[in-house]
This record gives structure tokens, sequence and C-alpha cells, in this order.
């Protein structure tokens, strides 16, 4: 005999129905029906078979998390970083477009990325765009079973992540492609650190020279600042031998190479020719006229924001990686080596 009176529908079952009926708990229910990580195929299983059978309607539960929803995506970058600016402004401008908000947290040298994160968790942000992030495959794993996670500049880690980044490898390239077409010959790299698209630049470095049949006059470990550049030419100066070309990791570590051999009595480009990558906008002021790749940063801004709207608006579940390929703007940094 039917519980229920005559004359009324049976309840809808719920989540908490399936949850109980399936032994899991209800978190574990909506990761299955909103497809994302963090559960076994074994689980899914069970879960899809178990809501077969009491009748629940995951488009039902789908509504009732939009209902919730607060539509904020929350983005780390390091506050020193020139580029990390002109990504967020673009990230800002594509977010307003698709009707979300950007909660900002910053990364500084007191403030840890980590920390950054969890304060963008705090919010209850739907979704986190990291911009060049130096958190480890094991971290990046852990957040993106708790959410959509984009990473700008970094690589494919785990099946669960959304990649959008420029090629570092080929940025490296134009910039040696086009120092050996002015002929030099004796080049130099400054490197950016232990993160990912310094891995890129520095590699593609070395793989344009053995293209081109040279060798390397130095690789020299640098950072990511004006100060690192300064060590550079520092180490560069105490050798003696010079090279002719100078590639630095970005724009910041070219101005202090460029400084620190002006302090030298050393002209760019007439003694030395330097370049830069990211191509931000102080580049291209009189003073600086820097040689730099162009990474395309509203193009990786509107991507990132792409990748999180076809998440969460879309329901794509599985993992995606663009890739834009970088340009370079010649300036006045650069011109043939002096004979």
């Amino acid at each position: 005999m039917s519980d229920v009176e005559p004359g009324r529908a049976a309840p809808r079952p719920t989540m908490r129905d399936v949850a109980e009926a399936a032994g899991v708990s209800r978190a574990l229910v909506s990761i299955v029906f909103r497809g994302a990580p963090g559960a076994s195929e074994q689980t899914r299983a069970r879960v899809l078979e178990v809501a077969a059978r009491l009748g629940f309607s995951p488009n039902r539960s789908a509504s009732l998390l939009k209902l919730r929803r607060n539509r904020h995506l929350g983005v780390t970058m390091d506050v020193r970083s020139t580029f990390h600016a002109e990504l967020v402004e673009g990230i800002q401008a594509a977010a307003d477009a698709a009707g979300y908000e950007v909660v900002l947290s910053v990364v500084s040298p007191d403030r840890s990325e980590g920390r950054a994160v969890s304060t963008l968790l705090d919010f209850r942000c739907e979704a986190l765009i990291l911009l060049g992030t130096r958190l480890d495959d094991g971290a990046l794993a852990d957040l993106a079973v708790r959410v959509p996670l984009v990473l700008v500049g970094g690589a494919r880690t785990r099946r669960a992540v959304d990649v959008v980044r420029s090629s570092d490898d080929r940025g490296s390239s134009l910039v040696v492609d086009h120092l050996v077409a002015l002929g030099h010959r004796r080049l130099a790299h400054v490197d950016g650190g232990d993160g990912l698209p310094s891995t890129g630049r520095r590699r593609g470095f070395r793989r344009a020279l053995d293209r081109h049949g040279l060798t390397a006059v130095a690789v020299l470990a640098g950072g990511d600042d004006e100060a690192a550049g300064v060590r550079a030419a520092e180490r560069l100066l105490a050798d003696g031998d010079l090279p002719t070309g100078v590639c630095a990791y970005n724009d910041r570590v070219a101005i202090g190479v460029m400084e620190r051999f002006g302090r030298a009595g050393l002209r760019v480009p007439d003694d030395v020719s330097v370049t830069g990558h990211d191509d931000t906008a102080f580049a291209a002021l009189l003073a600086v006229d820097l040689t730099s790749v162009n990474q395309e940063a509203q193009a990786q801004a509107e991507g990132a924001v792409g990748a999180v709207v076809e998440r969460l608006d879309g329901g794509r579940t599985t993992a995606s990686e663009r890739v834009f390929e970088p340009r370079l703007v010649v300036r006045g940094s650069t011109r043939p080596p002096r004979v």
C-alpha cells in the first residue's frame, strides 16, 4: 500500500535522498552531476544508478545549484608584474561581458600564492584563474577537485585543469632569429627562475642557437625583476668577454640589464643589444625602446574567461589548452653588432 495520499503527487527525490541511498555525501552527488573531478568511476556509476532508480532529475539539481551561484571569478596576480596587470585588465573586461564579477587576490613577497588562493576560496568564487602560478602539481590537482581552475602561463597539469598560454619556446626562438639575422653570433640568456615560462623560454633559446649552429656565451641564473637583470649584467661585466646580444627573461629583467650596462659606460644597442619578453607598456617608452616578445595578453585574458564560462555555463568537463602564437615587436634596443 502506498504512503502517498490519494490525489497527491509523490514528492520528488532530492540530492539528499540519492546520497543516503548510495551511501555517499551530498557533496559527492553534486560532483557526479556536475561532471567535476573528485569521484571514482565506480562511485559515479553507483550514484547514477541510484538516481535513475529513485527518479532523481539532474536538471532540477542543476537549476537549484544555479540559484545559489554568486558569479564570482577569483584571480591571483603578482602585484609587481606589469604583464599580470595587463592580463587582469583584459580578464575584467571579458568577465564583465560574460556577466561575472572579478575578485582579485594579490601575491607579493609578504603574501604567498597559497594564501591568495585561500582568500578566493573564502569568497566562494565559482572558478579560479591563476596567473603565472608556482603551485606544484599536487597542490593544483587538489585545488581542481574543489573548483574549476584555469592556469594562465602554465603547462597542462592533470586532466581537470584548463591552460591558456603563449608559446614561450616560440617567443625565444623569434628573439634569437632576429638577432642572428642582424649578424649576432655571441648571445647570452638571462633566465627567469624555476617557473614553467622560464623553462620554455630557456629551452627555446637553446634550441634556436642549435638550429643556427651557435653556442651560448652564457645562460645566467636570474629572476623576474630588475634586480635579477642587474646581477646578471654584473656577472657578464666581471667575465670581461661580453656577448653582443643579451636575451632577457622578461622586460623587467631587460631593464635591469640595460641600467647596469649604462652605469658601466656601455651603450644599448651600440655596444650590446638587449631584448625582453612580455612587451609591457613601458617597453614602448622612448627612454626604453625595448625589442620584446608580445604574448597577446588580451587574447589570453579572453581565452581564460572563455574557458571558465564553458565550464560553469556550458557544462564542459574535459580539460582544454589554448596556446597563442607570440610575435616579436622590434624597437631600438637591437641593431647589428659593431664590427
